[in-house]
């Protein structure tokens, strides 16, 4: 199943063999318009349980209802991603920012360092937010949610800014954890 000769992680678990048609069509519209499976999906694939709890959160998170557009979700997960050195979670959401955006080098500036890239003040302070509850959870005070109110986000925005950090955090972990691979295809998206 994965789109490359590598192994998708360093653990040898092997896809369940029983997925279920639920995911059977959810790796079918991937392949359809993605023209791959990514390689997160399948290396929670061995357990379909821990997959569709994965896909259901993340997808409501990246794809849902928020105050936050898809390119400002990408750009929490590119920024959270950089902190924490994930090399899969640069090479996918990298390749998100760039097609979000129509701009390369905006892609290649948020997986170095956010910080030189030129970014409004609203993005920036949804940034420093995500970096800070990555870095220093346990220093976030309401002067903090303050400031995310001050450049314009409402208390759910500042939710979903939250929730989309902290599960870039679970998933670089995770992807450290197994050293997930990124699909070869990423490296070549929106350049």
């Amino acid at each position: 199943m994965n789109s490359s000769s590598k192994p998708t992680t360093a653990l040898n678990l092997e896809p369940a063999a029983d997925l279920g048609p639920e995911t059977k069509a959810y790796f079918d519209k991937c392949q359809e318009k993605l023209g791959m499976i990514p390689n997160v999906l399948l290396a929670y694939a061995f357990d379909e349980t821990k997959l569709q709890a994965f896909s259901t959160f993340y997808n409501d998170l990246m794809l849902g209802d928020s105050g936050l557009s898809k390119l400002e979700r990408e750009m929490i997960a590119v920024a959270v991603s950089s902190v924490n050195h994930c090399y899969y979670c640069l090479a996918a959401h990298g390749a998100a920012v760039r097609q979000l955006s129509g701009d390369p080098a905006l892609g290649e500036q948020m997986v170095m360092n956010y910080r030189a890239a030129g970014l409004d003040e609203r993005q920036m302070a949804m940034l420093d937010f995500a970096v800070k509850l990555t870095e220093q959870p346990d220093k976030i005070v309401e002067k903090d949610r303050q400031a995310l109110r001050d450049a314009g986000f409402s208390d759910r925005d500042i939710w979903d800014i939250g929730a989309t950090a902290s599960f870039f955090n679970m998933s670089n972990r995770m992807a450290s954890a197994t050293e997930m691979r990124p699909n070869d295809e990423y490296h070549a998206m929106a350049r």
